[in-house]
C-alpha cells in the first residue's frame, strides 16, 4: 500500500558529525525538533534550513511514501510532477539505522527509474528541481530535496583570530541552540572577543549585537563581520553597562585563559546575563553551575563539546 505524504511528519534530516562533537550534535537536535536520536536520520514537522547546522547533511521535504520504488514510481506518474529540469538523487550512499548502503549502480538505477516518471529534462548539473528518495526500515520516501551547504567552512579564515576562541563549527551550533526559531529575535553576546558567534548568527541572518571590554577585540570583530559581507553593530564596553533587554544572549567565558578572569568577575557576568536576557546560553571551561543557580537560572539542557583533551561545557540556561 502506498500515499502521499505521511501525517506524522513532513521531513526527513540526515546527518554527519565527528565522535567529538556527538553531544554537541545532539543538543543542537534538541534544540531544533524538542528530541534528539542517536541515528544518523530523523523524522520531523518542524522546517529547518540544513545549511543552517553543521551537522545535518541533507533534507528531504516528503511528498511521497511508499513500500516499494514501484509505488513511488506510480505516485510521481499520477501527480504529474513536471519541471524545466531536474534532478534525483538517492541518499542511500551510506547505511541509515539498520537500513544498509545501496552499492553505487543501484542508486544510480533508480534514480533514473523514477526520474523517467518526471514531465521534464534530466540535468546532473544545474537542474531547476531536485527530488531526494531514501529507504529507511523498508520503507521508501521521495520529495523536495536540500543539501547542506557548510557555510561555517568559509568562516575559517578570518582577518582576525584567537587560539582559545570557538572554532566556526561549535559558533554555529551554539547559536542554534540559543536561538533555533530566530524570527523576532533580539539576541546579544556581550563578551563577543573577535566575533566567531556574531559571524555565524548574521550569516543565518539573526538580529544580533556585539558588545566587548577590550577595545582592540572590539576592532578585531567589526573587521571579521565586515570581511564576510555582513553588517552588525559591536559596541565597547562591560555588560554591567548594557541597559537594553534581549531575548537571547550568548556568552563564551573561556577567554579567561587570556584575561584571567576571577571567580567574582565572572559572576557578575552571569549576575548581569539575568538581567539582560530571559534566556542565556553559557560557554565555559569550568564547572560554574552553582554561579549559575545563585543568579537565578535553571540549567535547561547542557552537553560538552570537546576538541582532543579541551572540554567545553554548553549550558542553556533560563
Amino acid at each position: 500500500m502506498s500515499k502521499q505524504r505521511n501525517s506524522k511528519f513532513n521531513y526527513i534530516y540526515t546527518y554527519v558529525h565527528h565522535k567529538d562533537e556527538y553531544e554537541l550534535c545532539r543538543m543542537e537536535m534538541r534544540s531544533f525538533f524538542g528530541f534528539d536520536t542517536q541515528l544518523n536520520y530523523l523524522f520531523s514537522n518542524i522546517d529547518i534550513d540544513p545549511s543552517r547546522s553543521p551537522f545535518i547533511r541533507e533534507q528531504i521535504e516528503v511528498l511521497y511514501e511508499g513500500d516499494s520504488i514501484v509505488d513511488i514510481k506510480n505516485l510521481v506518474k499520477e501527480m504529474k510532477i513536471s519541471v524545466e529540469t531536474y534532478k534525483v538523487v538517492c541518499l542511500n550512499n551510506i547505511d541509515f539505522g539498520e537500513t544498509k548502503k545501496i552499492p553505487h549502480p543501484e542508486r544510480r538505477t533508480i534514480e533514473r527509474e523514477i526520474g523517467i516518471s518526471i514531465d521534464g529534462e534530466p540535468d546532473l548539473n544545474n537542474p531547476e528541481a531536485v527530488f531526494g528518495l531514501i529507504q529507511i526500515d523498508e520503507r521508501w520516501y521521495f520529495g523536495k530535496y536540500t543539501i547542506s551547504e557548510s557555510i561555517w567552512r568559509k568562516h575559517i579564515h578570518k582577518p582576525n583570530s584567537y587560539s582559545t576562541a570557538l572554532n566556526t563549527r561549535v559558533a554555529r551550533a551554539v547559536v542554534n541552540i540559543a536561538i533555533p526559531q530566530p524570527v523576532n529575535i533580539k539576541a546579544i553576546d556581550p563578551c563577543c572577543g573577535i566575533g566567531t558567534i556574531l559571524v555565524e548568527a548574521l550569516s543565518m541572518g539573526i538580529d544580533i549585537v556585539g558588545r566587548d571590554i577590550n577595545p582592540l577585540v572590539c576592532v578585531g570583530s567589526r573587521e571579521n563581520i565586515a570581511y564576510f559581507g555582513l553588517v552588525g553593530m559591536v559596541t565597547k564596553g562591560p555588560i554591567s553597562e548594557v541597559t537594553e533587554h534581549y531575548d537571547v544572549a550568548i556568552i563564551d567565558l573561556p577567554y579567561n585563559l587570556a584575561t584571567h578572569i576571577s571567580p567574582e568577575e565572572q559572576f557578575d557576568i552571569i549576575k548581569h546575563a539575568r538581567r539582560i536576557a530571559n534566556k542565556v546560553v553559557f560557554v565555559t571551561i569550568e564547572t560554574i553551575d552553582e554561579m549559575i543557580v545563585d543568579a537565578g537560572f535553571v540549567i535547561k539542557d547542557r552537553c560538552i563539546a570537546r576538541k582532543h583533551l579541551f572540554e567545553r561545557q554548553i549550558l542553556l540556561c533560563e
